[in-house]
């Protein structure tokens, strides 16, 4: 008979905790999208439909927060996406 570990939670319990951390990270990439495409509007700074794609499609939130902090300055959407 095989059975879970002492302490290990049981595998249904494990694929619950994943399932719901990527639900958070991905909430969290959402909630910062949001915000780099409505710093834009706010400042008057024109996005094009690809430019708000690539902002929302992103799930990367070190990105999507590098992006942020170029929202307030930027004037122009593309320099968002500077190297």
């Amino acid at each position: 008979m095989t059975g879970v570990g002492a302490g290990s939670p049981p595998p249904k319990a494990e694929g619950k905790a994943e399932g719901e951390a990527e639900g958070e990270a991905k909430g969290k990439a959402e909630g910062k999208a949001e915000a780099v495409l409505r710093v834009l509007a706010a400042r008057g700074v024109e996005v094009s439909e690809a430019a708000a794609r690539r902002v929302t499609s992103c799930t990367d939130t070190d990105v999507l927060d590098t992006w942020l902090d170029r929202a307030i300055t930027a004037t122009d959407a593309e320099e968002l996406f500077a190297e």
